[in-house]
C-alpha cells in the first residue's frame, strides 16, 4: 500500500463497506493521512458500493474483497481490525455482532481499538432497528421543519445535514477524540454516532435562539430561513441566481448602493417594509444577468455572490486561486480540507484500488 501523507499519517483505519456517510467519513480520514483499508463485498455479491460516488468518495484508500459470512474470511477481517487503530461501520444494530465482528469480540482482541458505529437513529431507542434516510433523521430533530418557504412543504437539504453533517463529520470527530483518549489511556471504546444526534447538535444555534424568544417554529418567518429580503436568493435576467447575505447594517448599505437604490429608502429592520423591499430587490436583480451582478458586487462587502452549479464552482476565480477543486484521473472533485502548513494533504491515486488481504495484513504487521 502506498504510504499516506498528512497529520494522521500512521493511523490505521478499517472501513466496513457501506453507503451513506461511512464512505465520506473514511474519505476524510484518508485525506488527512490515515491509512484506510475498506473491507468490500466481493464483486457480484449483490451489494458493492463502488459505483455510488466511488470515483471521489473511495479515493485515497485501498480495498480488500472479503465475504464476511465465510469463517476464514471473517477471521481475516478480524486480524486486519486487530492491527488497526479504528474501525468504522454503518450497519443496523446487531449486524456486526451476527457476523462475529461486533465490538465485544474486536475489543477483546484489541483493547486499544476505537470502534465507531454510525447509523441514522443510533444504537438505542425505539427507532434503532428501523430503516430511514437522511430526510427522516433531519425531520426528527426539528431542523427540516425550518427549511423552505412558508407556503410550501419543508425542503430537503440534499443529504448534507443528516448523512454528512450529522453523521460523517461527527464520526470523524468521534474517532479522533477516542483515538486521543486511547493513546493516553491505552483503552479503546465504542463511538455511537447517530445522525439524529449530530443533526440536533448542528441545530444548537436555533435552539438557543428559541430559548431567547428569537426563533419561531413557523417556517418562513426567521432570520436565516430566506424570509428576510436581505438574506435570500434572487433570480436574475438570465434565469440564474445570486445569493444575498447582507445581514449587518454596513453590508446592507453597500447592497443598496450596488443596486442603485437610495440609502434611506428601506429601514433594514422594519418588518412593515420587507414586502416592498423584497419586490424592489427582485425587480432590480431581474434587470441584469447573474454574472453582471457578480461583477457589480466584486470587491465589496455587500455579501452578494453568484449561485453556482456544481459544474461551475471549480472555475470560480476564488476557488481556482485556492485550488479548492482538483482533477484526478479526469474526475474533478473537492480537494482535501482543512489545510495544514506542516503536513499537507493530497489526493493520491496510488492509494486507491484493490489489494489482496495477505498484502494488507503484511503491511500492517505490528
Amino acid at each position: 500500500m502506498s504510504k499516506a501523507k498528512g497529520p494522521l499519517a500512521g493511523v490505521r483505519v478499517v472501513e466496513m463497506d457501506a453507503i451513506g456517510p461511512v464512505p465520506l467519513a473514511a474519505m476524510v480520514l484518508a485525506d488527512l493521512g490515515a491509512e484506510v483499508v475498506r473491507v468490500a463485498r466481493p464483486p457480484g455479491s449483490g451489494q458493492a458500493w463502488d459505483d455510488t460516488g466511488g470515483a471521489v468518495l473511495n479515493r485515497n484508500r485501498a480495498h480488500v474483497y472479503l465475504d464476511l459470512k465465510a469463517a476464514e474470511q471473517r477471521d481475516q477481517a478480524l486480524a486486519l481490525i486487530a492491527r488497526a487503530d479504528a474501525v468504522i461501520e454503518g450497519f443496523r444494530p446487531g449486524v456486526m455482532e451476527r457476523l462475529g465482528l461486533g465490538p465485544e469480540v474486536c475489543l477483546e482482541r484489541h483493547p486499544r481499538l476505537v470502534y465507531a458505529r454510525m447509523t441514522g437513529w443510533g444504537q438505542s431507542g425505539p427507532r434503532a432497528a428501523r430503516a430511514g434516510h437522511d430526510l427522516n433523521y433531519v425531520a426528527l430533530t426539528g431542523a427540516l421543519n425550518a427549511m423552505g418557504a412558508a407556503d410550501q412543504p419543508p425542503m430537503p437539504p440534499l443529504n448534507l445535514v443528516g448523512d454528512y453533517g450529522g453523521g460523517a463529520m461527527f464520526a470523524v470527530v468521534g474517532v479522533l477524540a477516542a483515538l486521543t483518549q486511547a493513546r493516553a489511556s491505552g483503552v479503546g471504546q465504542v463511538v455511537d454516532v447517530a445522525m439524529t444526534d449530530g443533526a440536533a447538535v448542528l441545530s444548537s444555534l436555533f435552539y438557543g435562539l428559541a430559548a431567547s424568544g428569537l426563533w419561531s417554529d413557523r417556517r418562513g418567518g426567521n432570520l436565516l430561513d430566506g424570509s428576510k429580503p436581505f438574506y435570500r436568493c434572487y433570480e436574475c435576467a438570465d434565469g440564474r441566481y445570486v445569493a444575498v447575505g447582507a445581514l449587518e447594517p454596513a453590508f446592507f448599505a453597500q447592497l443598496l448602493a450596488g443596486l442603485g437604490l437610495e440609502a434611506d429608502r428601506f429601514p433594514q429592520l422594519d418588518p412593515s417594509g420587507w414586502a416592498a423591499m423584497t419586490d424592489a430587490f427582485a425587480e432590480v436583480f431581474a434587470t441584469r444577468s447573474r454574472d453582471d451582478w457578480a461583477a457589480v458586487f466584486a470587491g465589496t462587502d455587500a455579501c452578494v455572490t453568484p449561485v453556482l452549479a456544481f459544474g461551475e464552482a471549480p472555475s470560480d476565480p476564488h476557488n481556482a486561486a485556492r485550488q479548492t477543486f482538483v482533477s484526478v484521473d479526469g474526475v474533478v472533485q473537492p480537494a482535501p480540507a482543512p489545510r495544514f502548513s506542516a503536513t499537507p494533504c493530497a489526493v493520491d491515486p496510488a492509494r486507491r484500488g484493490p489489494i489482496e488481504i495477505a498484502a494488507a495484513l503484511a503491511a500492517w504487521e505490528a
